[in-house]
This record gives C-alpha cells, structure tokens and sequence, in this order.
C-alpha cells in the first residue's frame, strides 16, 4: 500500500471517528433534553392535579381563607414558569408542550373566575392582569420583554393576579374568554382591571396602567427588566 493511500485510509478513520463522536453527543444530548422535558411535564401533571383539587375546596368555602386563594394563584404561576422552561427548550409547536399549555391555560381561567367571585362575594380587591401573547414569527417583537416585566411586577407585588394566554391557542374556552374581554389581535395585549390596552415599550409606562395601590407595597428585592 503507497503512503498516499495509507494517509488516506487514516484521514477516513478520523473523519469518521469525529463524526460518530458527534452523533453521539447529539444523541446523548437530545436524550438528556427529552428525559428532563418528561421530568418537568410529570411534575407539571402532579402540580395541575393539585391545583385542580384545591379549585373544588375553594369553590365549597371561598370567603373561609382568603390566603389560600392567593397561595394558589401563586401556585399557578409557579407552573407557568415552568411551562415557558418546557417551552423555550422543546419549542413552542412541540405536541406535549401545547398539551400541557391547553391544561395550564384552563387552570389560569378558572383561577380567574374565581378570583372574580373572590372580589364579588368575600370584598376583597386583587389586581388582575390578563397578558395576551402571539408565538407567531413576527407579529410581537415585544412579548419577550413584557413577558419579563410581568413576571417582575407578579414577584414583587404579592396581590396582583397575572394570566398569560397565547392568543392563537386553539382552545375553545379561550376563545370565549377572548371574545368577552373583546382582545384584539394587537400584540402584546392586556386587560389590567378590565380595561384593554395594546404595545410595550417600557416597564415604567406599563406601570402606569395599573392602580397605584398595588405599588404601596412590596416584598420582593428582584431585579427590575429592562
């Protein structure tokens, strides 16, 4: 065997060494990725059910304990974040994570109700925040910004209620809700105590659309977005 064709032999040894490598990592990563997705949805599946059960408790008796209903709607963001986690790393069309996001957005409706009926039947006056979002390519160069400021604004001010919906979600409770609330698909989109308001440019002037009360105090020491 010449020289050339045994430098040749070894070069088509390594390449294909280098590339098995890298399939292999590619492989193990994606295994990596999906075991942990898998975590994150059966947690998520625990958490739901959960909440669900304290739904029913708290619909029997919602003026007894005022502070669980808080505690909950806590709860529910708490699965919001992880949701977006799922969602930033398995892609927002992924089959499991729009499963998920159909269950979660349910919880946040009924949540929201409930919380209506908390302000109408027990006296008490939480901020609410409905967010509505579009995970189009193009249609809402700022929902990752305003998504951030709310994220902020729920930590930091323990009474204001926030409901994050993807506006395109076919689901027809959210469609419903949409319709009632008349949100047009003008993005980002919020109803902040039931006025509508359209665009986000800074945290200070979305700020200004909600009431000054929920800014007299605060218990979180988070780092505001910019």
């Amino acid at each position: 065997m010449s020289l050339f064709a045994r430098n040749a032999l070894i070069a088509l040894a390594i390449t294909i060494a280098i590339i098995a490598t890298v399939l292999y990592a590619v492989n193990f990563l994606n295994q990596q990725r999906v075991a942990e997705l898998r975590t994150i949805e059966d947690q998520l599946a625990t958490d739901t059910l959960s909440i669900e059960t304290q739904f029913a408790l708290l619909e029997e008796a919602p003026c007894e304990d005022i502070s669980a209903g808080t505690t909950l709607s806590q709860e529910v963001g708490g699965i919001g974040d992880k949701l977006a986690y799922a969602e930033e790393h398995a892609g927002a069309d992924d089959p499991d994570v729009l499963r998920l996001k159909e269950r979660y957005t349910l919880l946040q409706i009924r949540d929201y109700l409930l919380t209506k009926r908390l302000s109408e039947t027990c006296g008490v006056k939480p901020t609410v925040a409905l967010y509505f979002y579009s995970n189009v390519p193009g249609e809402c160069d700022n929902c990752d910004r305003a998504g951030y400021a709310l994220s902020y604004l729920r930590q930091t001010y323990p009474t204001l209620r926030v409901y994050s919906f993807d506006y395109h979600l076919d689901l027809a409770a959210l469609r419903t809700l949409i319709s009632v609330l008349k949100v047009e698909p003008n993005f980002p989109a919020f109803v902040i105590q039931g006025k509508r308001t359209y665009g986000f440019s800074t945290l200070e002037e979305l700020e200004k659309a909600f009431p000054k009360s929920l800014f007299a105090t605060s218990t979180s020491s988070t780092t505001k977005p910019r």
